[in-house]
């Protein structure tokens, strides 16, 4: 909730207008909070136009204010190019895979600047406004070149890299000053945190300290980790709902009532989708009891990115499932199912449910909250366990997990059997634990955390003109 009296701004990419109910998650959140405040959820439109209007389209549901933009063809093409081919690759520690151009990095702020010139107009002085992930970095930083003075929260959902990472990008130090122009940052995990706190501390000549403030670029800030949680008692009624209930039977009747690992990711390189397929393949080498006993489901919903590097992936992923179902297949019993398609929140909480072996295997992610909801989708009476990559920022919540390097393809097959042969009295006692934790650090408290700490820092003095209005003082540090 935001501060009394005070109006919560969103800014994000995209915006959710609508959101179902059960679909819950990130969306239904923000909306939450929104309705308690009669807040305001800004974002681009998701449409083009090759003369895009100045002023942003308002519209109002259920009490919430939404306003949106259109882009020009070219700066949504280069804003994207930057953000899916540069920012999300480095973000996640693949700078092999990221591909740097000034014209893109130009689009991504030019963007920006559209965003919050469109913005600044309909903010009121006590608003608290609140900007999430890469995609809008920036923003911040043009709404303070304006004259803005709110208070400024900015919280990323991807990680943050470590400092020898980000270094590939070229634009590095412009990205981390552009953080300085909140008054609040949030990450997932301790670990984002720590790279921040490093790069600021090497890089930009800053301080960081043992209160939570961090000074750079002229501005002190705090920093802190708000990790993402999940309403884990709406997703257990919705995985013991009655039709759910017929799901978890479908499933098991299709597998012949053999033990089910699922995964559920985005068709994406830093899901680990291939070094997971390695581990399920040493498994069934390995320990031959659990040939014709258990299957993989590997979900994987398409991705916002980029289409050429998606369609290469899927295709070494359908070719390392053809390769192992070829060698371990029989003619009753196929050992890996893969479904490049999207399902509904209920139908996901069943399929969790009906699953024995939860797999979360990132190379690098900054939450990974399906971890998070395979657990809340667990049956009390016979939870299912998590297997869990020590790179997803959930490893630092979620103490009941088998933690696994994903890299170790020997060692994932060998948490996995450890998480089949697990006794019921283990996997409950662990369960409970998660459940302990998912409930009290839930998506409420995530939400109100953050709002809290920044409704708290106080106010800064916005960038002032000259007289010619061609130069911008710098920001004194807040307080």
């Amino acid at each position: 909730m935001a501060a009394t009296g005070s109006r919560l701004v969103i800014v994000s990419d995209r915006i959710a207008p609508a959101p179902d109910a059960q679909a819950g998650g990130l969306p239904l959140a923000l909306h939450d909070a929104l309705a308690a405040s009669g807040g305001l959820w800004f974002g681009w439109s998701g449409h083009t136009a090759d003369h895009p209007a100045d002023a942003p389209t308002l519209s109002e549901r259920d009490g919430i204010g939404f306003a949106t933009i259109d882009l020009a063809p070219a700066d949504r093409d280069a804003y994207e190019r930057f953000c899916q081919r540069a920012l999300r690759p480095v973000f996640h520690y693949r700078a092999d895979l990221a591909g740097f151009e000034r014209s893109g990095h130009s689009g991504y702020m030019r963007v920006n600047a559209r965003f919050a010139t469109a913005l600044f107009g309909l903010l009121r002085s006590d608003d608290l406004v609140w900007v999430h992930d890469h995609h809008v970095i920036a923003v911040g930083q043009e709404l303070r070149r304006l004259g803005a003075g709110q208070r400024l929260g900015f919280f990323l959902h991807t990680p943050f890299p470590a400092t020898e990472v980000l270094l590939t990008l070229p634009t590095h130090r412009e990205l981390v000053r552009a953080l300085f122009a909140y008054d609040l940052v949030g990450f997932q995990s301790p670990r984002d945190l720590r790279a921040f706190h490093d790069y600021v501390a090497t890089e930009a000549g800053g301080r960081v300290f043992d209160d939570g403030r961090v000074s750079a670029f002229g501005r002190m800030i705090r920093a802190d980790v708000f990790p993402i949680g999940i309403d884990a008692d709406a997703l257990g009624r919705l995985a013991a709902s009655p039709e759910a209930a017929r799901h978890v039977a479908r499933l098991r009747a299709a597998t012949n009532g053999n033990d089910v690992i699922i995964g559920v990711d985005r068709l994406e390189h830093s899901k680990g989708l291939l070094e997971r397929f390695a581990a399920f393949e040493a498994l069934l080498a390995n320990h031959p009891d659990t040939r014709g006993h258990v299957h993989l489901l590997q979900i994987m919903p398409p991705s916002r990115g980029d289409l050429v590097e998606e369609a290469k992936l899927r295709r070494q992923i359908e070719a390392a499932a053809g390769r192992i179902n070829g060698r371990f297949a029989e003619f009753d019993w196929t050992p890996i199912c893969h479904l490049n398609r999207r399902f509904s929140r209920r139908v996901l909480a069943a399929l969790y449910r009906a699953s024995r072996v939860g797999l979360v295997t990132p190379l690098q992610d900054g939450m990974s909250v399906v971890a998070k909801e395979y657990v809340a989708a667990q049956a009390e009476a016979a939870p299912g366990v998590l297997v869990l990559s020590r790179f997803a920022g959930a490893a630092h919540q979620l103490d009941g997990a088998l933690i696994v390097n994903p890299h170790d393809p020997q060692g994932v097959a060998d948490a996995i059997q450890v998480a089949l042969t697990m006794n019921l009295e283990e996997r409950r006692k662990r369960w409970r634990s998660m459940m302990s934790v998912l409930r009290h650090e839930g998506l409420t408290a995530w939400r109100t955390r953050f709002l809290g700490v920044l409704a708290g820092t106080s106010p800064i003095v916005p960038f002032r003109r000259t007289a010619a209005g061609a130069a911008i003082r710098p920001l004194p540090a807040a307080s």
